[in-house]
């Protein structure tokens, strides 16, 4: 997996930062467990306190051939400003003060209570990245899904949505994403700080459900996050992929859908792979049936890279074409069916 420039910025570049307390950042640790993506995503400072605007080109200025002793008329691109909204992820977890301490180490059993909130909070990000959806619930920000789910032919982004054919509500989707300054990147407030924030309240009186009060430790955690694609051409959706029991969607069987012919279809979609960090995601049930397909192909289309992670732990994974495959369990197998009208 290529390395992405020094001005690109990971999750895992911004936590290495120190808190503004002066207290290390060590909870991001325990982000990427059981979805990739946030270990791929760049993250940069908004430049809104509650939003981030993009300047893109909606169209490219006017050229023309020109004679000798004869001038040509200015012209100009035609642009357009897209303000992205930034979500508040925020969870309160509470030990009764006299259960810790029974342990025998205070910090421990909190760590235990808290490792809960902190997959919560994961899975919630996780799944937003790629479901969010403002109309919705207007506290989150808007994920992939909404910006490619119409097949349409008025809609700009039509030629990176590719149809398996599934129909029905039991279907799922693959993603490639080309993480980057100038593609796609997740944005944090303007003025703060990037990934999970934990703060210790400590020993706090508080209230139990009758409103009778005890002592216990506290703990915050706030998520501020917002995803920004800058230029659509750097994502592709395959949608559509059946996931049904009875259904030909991610069979072995003749007429099958080909995931690894719609996988080549989608690498041609993007302008430039090398223009950031190029990952495809899809959940567990995708993973497993691409390998199977593989398998039956008898090629060369999948590999198996190892490498330190940007937390610095080893890793390895699948790539295809040399395209990293992540896995995400927040992809859902029950999408609706992308149609011209979703």
């Amino acid at each position: 997996m290529a390395l992405l420039a020094a001005n690109n910025l990971t999750l895992a570049d911004w936590v290495k930062r120190r808190n503004p307390d002066g207290t290390p950042a060590m909870i991001a640790n325990l982000l990427s467990q059981t979805n990739e993506i946030l270990e791929d995503a760049v993250f940069k400072e908004s430049n809104l306190p509650t939003g981030h605007r993009v300047t893109v080109a909606t169209g490219l200025p006017a050229t023309y051939w020109r004679s000798y002793n004869m001038g040509v008329p200015s012209s100009k691109a035609a642009t357009a400003q897209v303000d992205e909204s930034i979500g508040m992820l925020e969870a309160y977890s509470t030990a009764d003060k006299d259960l810790a301490e029974l342990e025998g180490n205070v910090g421990a059993f909190r760590l235990s209570e808290d490792r809960l909130f902190l997959e919560s909070m994961n899975q919630q990000q996780a799944g937003t990245l790629f479901y969010g959806n403002p109309k919705d619930d207007p506290r989150k920000f808007m994920g992939l899904l909404p910006r490619y789910n119409n097949i349409g032919s008025t809609t700009g982004n039509k030629g990176n949505i590719l149809d398996a054919g599934g129909t029905g509500s039991a279907n799922t989707s693959i993603w490639l994403v080309v993480w980057g300054d100038e593609s796609v990147f997740c944005t944090f407030p303007k003025g703060s700080q990037a990934g999970l924030i934990h703060k210790d309240l400590g020993e706090q009186t508080v209230l139990d459900a009758n409103n009778n009060p005890y002592q216990g430790y506290r703990t915050h955690y706030q998520w501020k996050n917002g995803l920004v694609v800058k230029d659509w051409r750097y994502v592709v959706r395959i949608a559509n992929i059946d996931t049904g029991s009875t259904a030909p969607g991610l069979q072995a069987a003749t007429g099958s859908v080909d995931i690894i012919a719609l996988m080549s279809r989608a690498l041609d979609r993007i302008p430039n792979l090398n223009a950031g960090r190029a990952a495809i995601y899809c959940n567990r049930t995708v993973y497993s049936w691409l390998r199977v397909q593989a398998l039956a192909k008898s090629n060369n289309a999948l590999g198996i890279e190892k490498a330190m992670s940007q937390f610095g732990m080893p890793q390895q994974w699948t790539n295809f074409m040399g395209v990293p495959i992540r896995k995400v369990d927040q992809i859902l197998n029950t999408e609706t069916r992308v149609t011209t009208t979703s």
